[in-house]
């Protein structure tokens, strides 16, 4: 095992081992959560071990709290006795490396998460934010109590060890036909049309993977197509606390490709849509960071039938839009100007590691 996560609790008692930090959605089972946890009982007296793994939503920092608001919702959580042990799991080959590396008084446990919970996903904060981010996360703990989750007990942050993790989706192994869009437009002053057409080979790229659109202009109109701009746009949907959905523009490309009346163009444009562009960018989705590791834009949203959307949390989606700058001519010029606009939807995502 190249790395091993690990996690005290401030009194010394408890301490968290996990083999790895990311369980990966295989559609439509998720990675088991092995884990393992050694214990001082020493300080323990009455109170006994218990485990808990939980997904969450996080809308406001932790500071915030003190005012009595409540800026963290639980969209599911899993609770269960490590000690005394009531029923050990089966062991793993992870629990077996994970012991030998803890050594004496090491308690092993396990959790499933469920397939129809959102991946992990995080808001990018803005330069002045502190605090967590917000988004989606899942945290397992190690925690003492004398019982399970009483309302009566409070649990002191030094009897507590905690560990986030990630649950991410590998893009599928079969990708489907690319978009086609086309648009057929008329202008004032101008008897004929503009055409556009865009289209791409496929429906998914991966993050940093040069995107090429194939782009078709027949102009007929007295018009010139001054330029072309191409932008990629990202639709974060928050479903779980309100209809908050808004739209970030992570790449904005001019060319200065023209076409003159009368004219046609056929060409292949590439653009890459990067978080390095977009570090600034407050509110933007990306795929849940642990720590400071580096991340990238939110992979897009696979949707399974039958679930609800607002289990999820946070949907993203991306298109792609086409937009051809057409300037009037005449005593009229700016007037009779205007863009036409195609919009092609695709899936960003992270592909499969080799195993």
């Amino acid at each position: 095992m190249a790395k091993v996560f690990k996690k005290t609790s401030g009194n010394g008692g408890l301490t968290l081992y996990l083999g790895k930090r990311d369980y990966v959605d295989h559609l439509p089972k998720v990675d088991i959560v092995d884990g393992v946890v050694k214990l001082d009982t020493s300080d323990f007296g009455d109170r006994k071990v218990w485990m808990q793994l939980a997904c969450a939503f996080r809308y406001g920092s932790d500071d915030l709290d003190v005012m009595g608001l409540c800026f963290r919702k639980d969209i599911w959580i899993q609770q269960t006795q490590l000690y005394p042990e009531v029923i050990r799991p089966t062991l793993s080959p992870m629990h077996e490396t994970l012991m030998k590396k803890a050594g004496d008084n090491a308690y092993p446990f396990s959790f499933e998460i469920p397939s129809n919970l959102p991946c992990s996903v995080s808001l990018q904060p803005g330069p002045e934010d502190n605090g967590k981010a917000c988004g989606v996360d899942f945290e397992v703990k190690a925690y003492l109590a004398k019982e399970k989750c009483s309302p009566d007990e409070k649990i002191e942050k030094k009897d507590t060890a905690r560990l986030i993790i990630r649950k991410i989706q590998y893009a599928p192994s079969q990708m489907g036909a690319g978009p086609k869009a086309e648009i057929c437009k008329s202008f004032m002053m101008s008897e004929k049309p503009v055409h556009l057409e865009a289209s791409m080979e496929k429906d998914l790229y991966y993050h940093g993977e040069p995107i090429p659109i194939k782009i078709k202009v027949n102009n007929e109109s007295n018009k010139t197509v001054k330029k072309i701009k191409i932008s990629v746009e990202q639709t974060t949907d928050i479903v779980l606390y309100s209809a908050d959905k808004y739209t970030k523009t992570v790449l904005n490309q001019e060319f200065g490709e023209t076409v003159e009346s009368n004219g046609t163009y056929e060409n292949t444009l590439t653009i890459t849509p990067l978080l390095a562009d977009n570090k600034e960018k407050r509110g933007l989705a990306l795929d849940g960071r642990l720590k400071d590791e580096d991340t990238n834009l939110a992979s897009t949203t696979m949707l399974r039938q039958g679930v609800e959307k607002e289990v999820l949390g946070i949907l993203v989606s991306y298109k792609i839009k086409v937009n051809l700058m057409v300037a009037g001519g005449g005593l009229l010029g700016g007037l009779t100007s205007s863009d036409v606009t195609v919009e092609l939807p695709f899936m960003l995502m992270n592909p499969k590691p080799e195993e």
